[in-house]
């Protein structure tokens, strides 16, 4: 709609109301892709004159391009306009002890170019800066830029910065990631603002923005790969704790499982052990199943998962009950404390067990939890971190390049 005129000395000023209005247009463009003047013009309210004006203004900035025109309809075909996918560029990258994945995007949201550093091993907080470094410029050069296109950056990491400290905490096992001086190394590497958040947290980000959670103020996504964490959107927004730990559920003392102390140390506990990624080949074992594959166990636990899933035996199905059970055993915990409208399962080795995995996590929830949430799978499978740090780096670089204040 367009936006009305206040008092003098107020947000309603010719050039605030003219902005305001723009960004609505640049956001329908983004949401629905080329539309044409008059199209603009009914979606947002403007007269055909000030739309066409609005139009005019974005071209003229770079902010949009004429591209087409309609056709297939009674009378002359009107022109298209699109967002200038040029206009700017934003990164995200996903780093796990393994490897370093980073991506960018164009301001449209898609992805222009990838690029993988694999990180085996220890490491120190120089090869940290040179890794990141190499995985930024391998995308940046993919997508055919170079590192000055780019206008912010999201890095996804295991565990959160503290934000009193400055320093990693709740993933010891993320090597050369824990020096005081990392954060400062980085920025005097990095041209453009460097954002850091955890990455089940981007999980969540992408689901509410693409996925399963679109619309929903206050959920949970639970997320079980290479560790069980949680990300809990409350209000709309995430809540990330005192010291970033808020979702650290892995550390969740749970029935049937025994008490970890130094759970930081062990970098585990109860929540963790009971139906963490690598508890689902020992349940195999202790069932006796047969052909359990080898391999990074959060692969093997997605495999088990998804063979139980599409091959119905005895020992299949009381393996999914079993991690059910456990999975809705943490979750009581969760829900009875926030009592979120949603809870999305993320993470491959819940996505893996699809429906017949929620149907049965929601059975056992309902008899141990008062609240009861609706369940659902995320709907973000490709590189949900990945695509919440891009989006989470994407909407910070509109805010700032879609801003006509001043022009």
């Amino acid at each position: 709609m367009a936006a009305t005129a206040g008092t003098a000395g107020t947000p309603g000023t010719p050039r605030v109301l003219r902005a305001m209005n723009d960004r609505a247009a640049l956001d329908l463009l983004l949401t629905h892709g080329p539309l044409s003047r008059t199209r603009i013009g009914k979606l947002t309210g403007l007269s055909k004159p000030t739309a066409s004006q609005l139009l005019a203004r974005l071209e003229a900035a770079g902010l949009v391009l004429a591209t087409g025109t309609t056709e297939g309809r009674p009378g002359p075909n009107a022109q298209l306009y699109e967002v200038n996918p040029a206009a700017a560029y934003a990164a995200g990258l996903d780093v796990t002890p393994e490897r370093i994945l980073a991506a960018v995007a164009d301001v449209t949201g898609r992805t222009v170019g990838t690029y993988e550093v694999p990180t085996p091993g220890r490491k120190t907080a120089g090869a940290v800066v040179r890794q990141v470094t190499d995985a930024l410029d391998g995308a940046v050069k993919a997508a055919g830029l170079t590192r000055g296109d780019v206008r912010r950056l999201v890095v996804a990491t295991p565990g959160a910065f503290d934000p009193t400290t400055g320093r990693l905490r709740y993933a010891s096992h993320l090597p050369g990631w824990h020096s005081p001086t990392l954060l400062d190394d980085l920025a005097a590497a990095l041209p453009m603002p460097v954002e850091y958040e955890n990455d089940v947290n981007l999980a969540a980000v992408a689901e509410q923005r693409l996925g399963a959670a679109r619309g929903h103020e206050d959920f949970v996504l639970l997320w079980n790969e290479g560790g069980l964490g949680a990300a809990l959107v409350l209000g709309g927004r995430l809540h990330r704790g005192w010291t970033g730990g808020a979702g650290e559920v892995g550390f969740l003392p749970v029935p049937g499982a025994p008490l970890v102390r130094q759970v930081t140390k062990a970098n585990s506990g109860g929540f963790q052990e009971l139906a963490g990624s690598q508890a689902i080949p020992q349940l195999a074992l202790e069932l006796g199943m047969n052909g359990i594959p080898t391999g990074p166990y959060a692969e093997v636990a997605a495999a088990l998962v998804q063979r139980a899933v599409t091959e119905d035996t005895v020992l299949n199905r009381l393996l999914l009950q079993t991690y059910a059970t456990r999975l809705a055993t943490g979750l009581a915990s969760l829900v009875s404390v926030l009592d979120p409208e949603l809870v999305v399962l993320s993470g491959a080795s819940l996505t893996a067990g699809g429906e017949v995995l929620r149907a049965l996590v929601q059975d056992e929830l309902e008899e141990l939890a008062a609240s009861r949430p609706k369940l659902v799978v995320g709907d973000v499978t490709e590189q949900p971190v990945l695509r919440g740090a891009l989006e989470s780096a994407l909407a910070a670089t509109r805010d700032e390049v879609f801003d006509t204040t001043s022009r």
